[in-house]
């Protein structure tokens, strides 16, 4: 099995990069986060990788971390999740959001990734959450308060990404007395700013 490549940058697509490894050239598909940390064409670059075999379909898929690709190893081991849902999960939500969302069992935020209804979002939940709670124990950000879903969906409306909208939510400060607006009002300055 293939477990990592590395080698010169060719060229890059909107889900996928060439990489040439001596004389041959690879196709790697890879999450939006990883793809922007590849560098310029001509780059040296390094990716752990998980070789996908199907009967009709043999796909090479390319992470920055160990993290990341123990993660997709696990989004698709689950009924009905196969790589490319996976790799929109990963490309809208940062691995520590991700894995908190299941963890937390937020099926609001998984939801509104593209690809994901309610019902895998419920089974994401539903199969990972015990692994994900013993693997990434300690190694995770703060979780996302189910009642700030309502805020990342107003904030996606207004043409932000989920990973923008969730990473500006999470910074949020954790006051009750806050309103639903102005805690978009909040996450709206911050996202200004950056």
């Amino acid at each position: 099995m293939i477990t990592a490549v590395e080698g010169t940058l060719e060229f890059r697509e909107l889900d996928s990069a060439v990489i040439k490894v001596g004389p041959i050239s690879l196709r790697v598909y890879i999450p939006s986060s990883t793809l922007s940390q590849l560098g310029a064409v001509g780059d040296k670059v390094s990716l752990y990788t998980y070789l996908y075999i199907r009967e009709d379909n043999m796909a090479l898929y390319g992470f920055s971390s160990l993290e990341e690709l123990g993660l997709f190893q696990n989004l698709i081991s689950v009924s009905g999740v196969g790589p490319k849902v996976a790799l929109s999960l990963l490309s809208s939500l940062a691995p520590e959001q991700l894995t908190m969302a299941i963890v937390g069992s937020n099926v609001d935020i998984l939801s509104q990734v593209p690809g994901i209804g309610k019902k895998i979002a419920s089974r994401l939940v539903l199969e990972l959450k015990g692994k994900l709670e013993k693997s990434w124990k300690g190694a995770v950000a703060l979780p996302l308060a189910p009642e700030n879903a309502d805020i990342v969906a107003a904030l996606t409306s207004l043409g932000y990404s989920l990973k923008e909208a969730t990473q500006a939510v999470s910074a949020l400060p954790s006051s009750s007395e806050l309103s639903m607006e102005e805690k978009v009002r909040l996450a709206l300055q911050q996202l200004g700013g950056k």
